[in-house]
């Protein structure tokens, strides 16, 4: 952890929501006048689309699975090493997975390969990092530990899966089938590596559904933000100003000390109520720090 080079990590499964957490902060960035540099979870897969294809195949013949959640499939030891060398010196190496055509056309490359590795030199306020494993923990891998503030951003798994079967579907085109086949090879990387993140997090947003979500392999539609709630608990509660949340979100409420709940609709409006504060402070201190 670091004063003057903060880091601070969104950390979520595929599907979770954390388009809505970026944007948050993004706003917030742009009001305090923030320059982030910001890294994404999916530059530190270890495989491009193709060489992962192929993988996945070899693994399944020898009854072996192979995931983006898991170890086998990325660089925790360089995302690691990454917000480690920034939390000391403000500087580190980045590169991008290129997800599609628009995307790669300015490299001049293909989608699903990754540009060049990059030295971005120091002067940025902090970095941000957007992904699957901001939290993640492998044997003496300890990315969480670098972090100044980890978020965590995760829907209750029905609703999880209910999102990514109408994203593949929709924007990928993959068969139910096939969509189903995913997510069970995905599951012991989930259980070992993405669920106990969300126990090292700082803040959790956790999206809840008021609708029937019990079978999601059958749902003909994503519950709307109006048919959720938001769960939103802080793992140390002191100096959280609950009452001035209470106040400012309409019909939201507490249900445990740690826990406040607001209306799904009010998602992006809490988490920069929410996390605002907490940047500017700690951009206060790293730029006093700098200062002397």
């Amino acid at each position: 952890m670091s004063v003057k080079h903060p880091v601070i990590a969104v950390t979520g499964s595929s599907g979770a929501g954390t388009t809505t957490v970026k944007n948050a902060f993004e706003h917030i960035f742009y009001r305090e006048k923030i320059n982030p540099l910001v890294v994404e979870g999916d530059s530190f897969h270890r495989y491009d689309r193709k060489a992962m294809k192929q993988a996945i195949e070899e693994l399944a013949k020898e009854g072996k699975q192979l995931s983006h959640f898991g170890p086998q499939a990325n660089l925790f030891d360089e995302l690691a090493t990454t917000f480690k060398t920034y939390s000391d010196t403000g500087a580190c190496k980045r590169r991008y997975y290129l997800h599609s055509d628009e995307e790669a056309e300015p490299y001049g490359q293909s989608p699903g390969e990754f540009t060049p590795w990059e030295e971005i030199p120091s002067g940025t306020d902090l970095l941000f990092y957007e992904g699957l494993h901001g939290g993640v923990v492998d044997g003496k891998i300890d990315v969480a530990k670098n972090t100044d503030l980890l978020v965590g951003v995760v829907p209750i798994v029905n609703l999880e899966w209910i999102q990514k079967i109408f994203r593949d579907n929709a924007q990928r085109g993959y068969s139910a089938e096939a969509i189903v086949d995913t997510i069970l090879r995905r599951m012991p990387d989930y259980v070992n590596y993405i669920t106990p993140q969300f126990s090292r997090t700082d803040i959790n947003f956790q999206r809840v559904p008021t609708v029937d979500t019990s079978n999601p392999f059958i749902a003909r539609d994503i519950p709307t933000p109006d048919e959720s709630f938001i769960v939103i608990r802080f793992r140390d509660p002191k100096g959280i100003d609950f009452p001035y949340f209470l106040n400012m979100i309409h019909n939201s409420f507490m249900s445990r000390v740690n826990t406040l709940v607001v209306p799904g609709g009010k998602m992006g409006f809490a988490m920069e109520l929410v996390l605002a504060p907490l940047i500017q402070e700690m951009i206060e201190k790293s730029r006093k720090a700098k200062k002397k």
